[in-house]
């Protein structure tokens, strides 16, 4: 196997997402979920209500590569987005941030976590499933263009920063 382009070695740091951030982060919205793109008001909306949500943005060579976001109103926490640009897929990007917000669940005390993902996208629901997420139901026809959504569970242990091994492994690394 090659090595990766120069562009995909660029270190990637993940921080919380501030209001500088929603432009960017709307314009890959778009970018990246066309049909289903949230409006910069619903991020800004999001933002402004630090006490159940956390956001987050993946930084690579100066510009925005990802985000994801939770709600949590215990004993609930729920991924409300995850998303990473197609260049840099596959290095890890999605399993930081999911970490990160898996983690957040436990620390406002939630008991699972929820969230929807695409029937027609296997890549995301592995990486779900490669955390411990369990389908639980489909919601039919759910997205604007027809495709149906997969309700997705992860049971959390009763104390924060412990659970599954492999969640607790990949905080780690």
């Amino acid at each position: 196997m090659s090595a990766a382009p120069e562009s995909h070695r660029a270190e990637v740091t993940v921080r919380d997402m501030t209001l500088d951030d929603v432009p960017a982060v709307e314009a890959l919205e778009r970018q990246l979920f066309p049909i289903d793109a949230w409006p910069l008001q619903m991020f800004l909306d999001e933002l402004s209500q630090p006490e159940t949500r956390r956001y987050l943005v993946a930084e690579a060579g100066g510009g925005i590569v990802g985000y994801a976001g939770l709600r949590c109103i215990e004993p609930i926490a729920d991924v409300q987005t995850i998303a990473v640009v197609p260049d840099f897929e596959g290095r890890g990007i999605g399993s930081t941030l999911l970490t990160e917000l898996i983690g957040e669940a436990r620390r406002r005390w939630a008991s699972e976590v929820l969230l929807e993902v695409r029937a027609d996208n296997p890549r995301a629901q592995k990486l779900y499933v490669r955390f411990g997420f369990e389908q639980i139901h489909v919601r039919r026809r759910y997205y604007r263009d027809g495709v149906d959504a997969l309700i997705m569970r992860l049971q959390l242990a009763d104390t924060p920063g412990t659970g599954s091994g492999e969640t607790t492994e990949a905080g780690n690394q």
